[in-house]
């Protein structure tokens, strides 16, 4: 479940006087994490270390003269960049103390802003919509520049984004009450334009926010009437369309905040992920109205999950970086740190709780279903106490600020540094503080292990698997990379600790299992699973007894129906001494111990069988013999209930047989192999048949024994004729 940290103060403001604007212009994030480029709306320039709130460099333009684009960091040539009297570009470097000694260039058109993601070369738009790469433009600063914007078209927000294999400038533009959006793909170069559709009559977007995601440039906007709408740009395939009608940009409602009576006047929207969206200048839905509030909302179950009051004047305006969200308010500028979780149903609804023992406190369990739905009232859970208020601001953001840097950490550092660092933040950070981040954490493992086969960290997974802080919603990939790359270790405790495992994932499980050697002794897996199928095996030279009413000797009989003749006196007396082979496990001891983990995971019948007839036949044949030698063990009378040691039930195992035989029948009854284990497991229904039959011809008797008056005073010695009719 999202949430928002205690803030702390970047640095003061100077708001205009009438209060209309904050004073500031942008917020860029530097060379790192933990540096910012403030801009303000006058002259000054100032760079901040963030975790420690104070200022590194400041840099100021001459009197008379007015900054009119925020300074960005160009991390190919470590220098910065800004514009001063919309048409002089300067560039300097960190030890520079004066902007008049360092470089500056005088362009021949009204730059609106200049644009630099980490990595890539700045980009500069001019105010009538044209693009140009930094460089190429300080090549001839007094270029022409050409007109795209038709008359009375103006820009109102920008941005960029570089994607796998080009970079795009966007913007967004007015003209005479329409909007619309401006897609420019550098490189080469090709421009679109999409209109947007028209809200209430005299409404405008209050503010615009752009990430990409799956090959598509996905575009966020918030109305004063509190409609968030969020329109979709597919990267792949744009042409240069000069000259044509705008393409209409259609667009889904993610949300509908509350407003109030009137409408929002300085409000502003930020997509975090895909899933969570920050809003700040709406009032709290609970708080009442003429409050302003920084909320933290979930677009995919439309539920509130973070909100902080912020005092003062709200001047909407609102940036994002590294986990941190910064807040100009009142007369100060604010930092912010927040975690945003991959989204699943049970941290949408508070479900992820934390639970004590009476000796100390466990880490938090991913709820079942039946938890998340009633409570479990047989079980009801303590939660924990609501986290007493810290008077220390740092250590309150101590755990966002190291998440941040580990996040940052992972994507660069080798497996050895990186396995080190999540240890010790797991060792010595409260569960409870890092459990909005175990998510996070565990993506980005995942997602540079996917993206790089050199990458893996096994211990570290299985560390954030044992926190219970996480299920497969928040990180549905962790299962799939496990099967990769063989880490059958961590696929047992996924399937263990994980409640809501789809069945196409517990199928592609049973898959790889069943088609693992029998001979990969040299898995390691939970000792008290291979414990009880140590035991399991152990027993398959025992007497052969009486099987609930069946005995492997009977099942020839009940097979033949009296065809073929008896067997002679010496084939009889070795079957009295030989192990049926039926009672000898068809697979090898990690094998079964990663079998008996499917069979206890949860599932629902009618999404599974889909998946199950993708199995083979020799796979179907050879899970219906393990299935039928468990079937065996567990009615055998010998064999004792191991109580404390994972192990499937017994109505789970027969669930499983009845759910492939269902799938794969046909193909049973036309595979030869499989003749034998089908007469075998006909043998065992039948034979629950009869021993069902027998029952039920006593139900009456003894129903008449419980019916009859118990003599009190029978001697020391009697003898009692009941006749049974």
């Amino acid at each position: 479940m999202a949430a928002l940290y205690e803030g702390y103060t970047l640095c003061g403001l100077a708001p205009a006087q009438n209060l209309s604007n904050s004073g500031i212009q942008g917020v860029e994030a530097e060379r790192d994490s933990d540096h910012v480029v403030v801009t303000d709306s006058t002259r000054s320039i100032t760079l901040y270390k963030v975790s420690d709130q104070k200022p590194l460099s400041s840099w100021t333009v001459k009197q008379g003269q007015t900054l009119t684009c925020p300074a960005v960091y160009n991390s190919q040539t470590k220098e910065y960049v800004a514009v001063s009297d919309s048409k002089v570009i300067r560039i300097w470097k960190e030890e520079d103390v004066l902007l008049e000694k360092t470089f500056k260039a005088t362009v021949s058109s009204d730059v609106w802003r200049v644009h630099c993601v980490a990595g890539g070369e700045p980009v500069v738009l001019f105010h009538r919509g044209a693009v140009r790469l930094l460089d190429s433009l300080l090549s001839a600063p007094q270029q022409p520049i050409e007109e795209v914007l038709a008359q009375e078209e103006a820009i109102r927000w920008s941005t960029n984004i570089v994607t796998e294999s080009h970079k795009f400038v966007i913007f967004t533009t007015e003209q005479k009450g329409d909007h619309f959006l401006y897609l420019q793909r550098l490189n080469p170069n090709t421009l679109q334009r999409y209109r947007l559709e028209r809200e209430e009559p005299g409404l405008s977007p209050l503010s615009f926010s752009a990430s990409y995601r799956d090959k598509h440039i996905r575009l966020l906007y918030l109305y004063p009437n509190g409609h968030v709408y969020q329109s979709v740009v597919s990267v792949r395939g744009l042409v240069a369309d000069e000259g044509a009608q705008a393409l209409p940009l259609p667009r889904s409602l993610l949300l509908g905040l509350p407003v109030g009576e009137g409408l929002l006047e300085a409000a502003s929207a930020q997509a975090l992920d895909e899933a969570h969206v920050a809003v700040v200048g709406v009032p709290h839905p609970s708080a009442g109205y003429g409050k302003d509030f920084l909320c933290i909302w979930n677009t995919n179950f439309q539920t509130l999950q973070a909100g902080k009051e912020m005092a003062g004047k709200i001047y909407g305006q609102l940036w994002s970086f590294c986990n941190k969200l910064v807040i100009p308010h009142g007369k100060t500028l604010s930092v912010i740190p927040y975690e945003c979780p991959k989204s699943s149903l049970a941290s949408a609804l508070g479900k992820l709780r934390q639970v004590k023992t009476d000796e100390s406190e466990a880490p938090t369990s991913v709820p079942s279903w039946n938890n998340i739905l009633h409570e479990e009232k047989a079980h009801p859970s303590r939660t924990v106490d609501t986290r007493k208020t810290r008077t220390n601001r740092k250590s309150q953001s101590a755990p966002s600020l190291i998440n941040c840097q580990i996040l940052e950490l992972i994507k660069t550092a080798p497996v050895e540094e990186v396995q080190r660092e999540v240890g010790v933040l797991l060792s010595r950070t409260d569960i409870q503080d890092l459990h909005p981040s175990v998510g996070q954490l565990a993506s980005a493992l995942v997602s540079r292990s996917l993206a790089d086969p050199a990458f893996y960290t096994p211990g570290s997974l299985v560390q954030l698997v044992y926190t219970r802080c996480l299920c497969h919603s928040v990180c549905p990939d962790l299962v799939l990379l496990a099967l990769e790359r063989k880490d059958y270790f961590l696929c047992q405790l996924c399937l263990q600790f994980f409640p809501d495992i789809p069945e196409a994932v517990t199928c592609a499980c049973l898959k790889a299992f069943i088609s693992m050697s029998d001979d990969a002794e040299n898995v390691s897996l939970e000792p008290d699973s291979v414990s009880f199928t140590e035991t399991l095996i152990a027993r398959e030279r025992g007497p052969v007894g009486l099987l609930n009413g069946f005995t492997p000797t009977s099942a020839d009989g009940d097979r033949s129906d009296g065809l073929g003749g008896g067997d002679t006196r010496a084939q009889q007396d070795k079957e009295k001494t030989s192990t049926p082979p039926e009672q000898i496990c068809p697979v090898g001891l990690h094998k079964a111990v990663l079998l008996n983990e499917v069979l206890q995971t949860a599932y629902s019948e009618s999404f599974l069988l889909p998946h199950l007839k993708d199995l083979s036949s020799q796979h179907v044949v050879l899970f219906l013999q393990y299935l039928q030698f468990l079937y065996i063990k567990y009615t055998h009378d010998a064999f004792p209930q191991m109580h404390g040691l994972r192990s499937p039930s017994l109505t789970q195992i027969m669930d499983w047989v009845c759910l492939l035989l269902d799938a794969h029948f046909t193909v049973l009854v036309m595979t030869p192999e499989a003749k034998g284990l089908l007469l075998n497991l006909h043998s065992f229904v039948k034979s629950q048949v009869r021993l069902v039959s027998e029952l039920g011809k006593l139900e009456g008797s003894l129903q008449e024994l419980k019916k009859m008056k118990v003599k009190k005073d029978v001697g020391q010695y009697s003898i009692e004729i009941i006749e049974l009719f």
